[in-house]
């Protein structure tokens, strides 16, 4: 059975006779709608600690968009069944009013890797992200955090925050799932249309077998899609795309 909590000081005083029980405890911070991406993440943690506990919050701080907020799915009923399916110990369900007590006056601001990318196509996004996750953490008071390398941006910010605030929670990074056709599992796939679903797998073939940005970016056009950016980094190419007003987020290693 998966024991929820809506108090923070109800956790933190259960967290704390945890720590002094010696209990690791791993941690996946999600804003719901969960898919087997999500629950890949939970399968880790069970596997690397003695607990799990998996937040669900819809957090209103990263969206720049109002309409995206208002559309973004809301499952909790569904959500809860498969964590307690999932043998999953804890899930939290913070408040907005108590997250952001300060009505988010206070906030974590980083002034180099998020201002292009997701920054540059969503002003204020990894402000919101970032301040949210540091109170999560904060709460959660975990050995590891599990995060999707889908979120390939949000990912290598997060570690940066942890790393500049000496946090104790280690961050692991895991394999994005997808679907047989290729097509990265978000949350935002249940909003595709039909036909929009069909040609959404393109996004990830173009990322996987141009010869660069570029070209990715040629073949997406020509097949009708709205391209935020495709760009190569180190190691990585990622990409935002569009298909009936849906936005999409992909990423895949470069050799070499």
């Amino acid at each position: 059975m998966t024991t929820v909590f809506e108090d923070l000081a109800v956790w933190r005083d259960a967290r704390q006779a945890q720590v002094r029980a010696g209990l690791t405890l791993g941690f996946v911070p999600t804003m719901g709608a969960l898919h087997e991406g999500h629950h890949s993440l939970v399968r880790r943690s069970r596997q690397e600690n003695d607990l799990t506990l998996v937040s669900i919050f819809v957090n209103p701080a990263q969206f720049d968009d109002p309409k995206d907020l208002a559309r973004y799915p809301r499952t909790l009923d569904d959500d809860l069944a498969a964590l307690q399916a999932g043998h999953t110990d804890f899930l939290l369900l913070p408040r907005a009013d108590d997250l952001y007590l300060d009505g988010y006056r206070y906030r974590v601001t980083e002034v180099e890797g998020s201002r292009d990318l997701e920054g540059a196509h969503r002003p204020g996004h990894f402000d919101g992200v970032l301040t949210v996750v540091l109170k999560l953490l904060q709460l959660a008071r975990a050995d590891r955090a599990y995060f999707g390398e889908k979120d390939w941006q949000q990912l290598s910010l997060v570690r940066g925050m942890t790393n500049a605030f000496f946090l104790p929670t280690a961050i692991v990074g895991c394999p994005t799932i997808r679907e047989s056709d290729g097509l990265a599992l978000s949350s935002r796939n249940r909003h595709l249309s039909p036909g929009d679903r069909s040609r959404a797998p393109l996004f990830h073939q173009a990322l996987v077998n141009a010869a660069t940005a570029a070209d990715a970016e040629h073949a997406l056009r020509a097949a009708g899609f709205d391209v935020d950016y495709i760009e190569d980094r180190p190691g990585r190419r990622v990409g935002a795309i569009r298909l009936g007003g849906i936005r999409l987020i992909d990423n895949v290693a470069l050799e070499g």
